[in-house]
């Protein structure tokens, strides 16, 4: 069910922009901006972000983002995301790291997303208290890489998109 969810979540993100669906900024909280696009006559919201760093250097990495969306038919549970340049390595594991505590996540295709769903609401709870998070993965070709993100505004996104309807 949760692989469902997650994977519904990700196709109609990418058929929003395969069907040129353009998203709008709702508004920008520091590193974070909240977005919207209509799909099927529905108002579909996300926050997304950059990274800050990226490691190893002189590798290139192409364009990656930390998104959060809204659990399909759950107002209060959140989908967090990373998004990738590149394929990650099937069958790997990745890691968020904010400040003391890890989670583990799982990659699929250009994805990773937390392993556990039972433990995507204390990641957005880190999040919320957390001054910057770094995400752990590893490409198709096993290069080790590193995200860090800025969680400067994180907690005021939330509660726009919070609103979004």
């Amino acid at each position: 069910m949760k692989r469902t969810a997650i994977l519904s979540f990700c196709l109609a993100l990418s058929s929003a922009v395969a069907a040129h669906a353009q998203p709008t900024m709702i508004k920008k909280f520091d590193d974070w901006g909240v977005y919207s696009y209509s799909r099927e006559g529905r108002t579909v919201c996300y926050l997304l972000t950059v990274p800050k760093t990226a490691q190893p250097a002189g590798v290139d990495h192409g364009r990656n983002f930390f998104v959060i969306g809204k659990a399909p038919g759950k107002l209060t549970a959140y989908e967090p995301q990373a998004i990738m340049g590149y394929d990650l390595k099937p069958g790997s594991r990745g890691q968020i790291q904010i400040g003391d505590r890890t989670f583990a996540m799982f990659a699929k295709g250009k994805s990773a997303w937390v392993l556990e769903e039972s433990k995507e609401s204390d990641v957005i709870e880190a999040m919320r208290s957390g001054s910057d998070m770094t995400i752990a993965v590893v490409s198709n070709r096993g290069t080790q890489t590193s995200y860090t993100y800025s969680l400067s505004g994180v907690t005021a996104a939330l509660k726009q998109m919070s609103q979004c309807k």
